[in-house]
């Protein structure tokens, strides 16, 4: 079995972190796994956004909460966030923030980081706390943020994993 084969069988969603942060050198090959993504057309035009400061994540997901009215909702308080967003206007643009996720996801295994998708934001980006909070963050206002990425260090032990799915060959 290949290492990279290995990393998806054993890639599961955390939703617990401790306040261990991740070095800078571990966020940055996270962010390189993200920029070797592919993208519809070659397009290149979805935008990384790196957080970790822990006050801005804890007011953003404040923000969720309220907007989205989800009591007690924190994003799982991760010691970093890694937003993907992209263009609303491209019709690949929630393809290809979805790849750069994969790849953070499968690198964040590798370096034994923890990390779970956060989707709400795609659907309240211009909610207007919320959108302020994007201009904070320097998220342009012509992007949707398509998902994000909570990381950090756990220590809760993953649930074995149930496979689903249909699967047909065809010839």
């Amino acid at each position: 079995m290949s290492h990279v084969f290995e990393n998806i069988c054993a890639r599961r969603s955390r939703r617990s972190f401790t306040d261990q942060v991740i070095s800078a050198e571990h966020m940055d090959l996270l962010v390189q796994a993200a920029l070797h993504a592919p993208s519809g057309m070659n397009m290149q035009s979805r935008q990384i956004t790196v957080v970790r400061n822990r006050e801005k994540i804890d007011r953003l997901a404040t923000l969720i909460r309220e907007e989205l009215n989800r009591e007690g909702y924190d994003m799982y308080r991760p010691t970093a966030l890694i937003m993907l967003s992209d263009e609303t206007a491209n019709t690949n643009g929630l393809a290809d923030c979805a790849c750069a996720l994969q790849n953070i996801f499968l690198e964040a295994e590798d370096l034994g980081i923890a990390s779970v998708w956060i989707n709400q934001l795609k659907m309240i980006c211009d909610a207007p706390k919320v959108r302020e909070m994007l201009d904070e963050l320097q998220i342009p206002a012509n992007h949707t943020v398509w998902g994000m990425a909570a990381l950090g260090y756990s220590e809760d032990v993953p649930k074995a994993r149930v496979i689903k799915g249909v699967v047909k060959y065809v010839d």
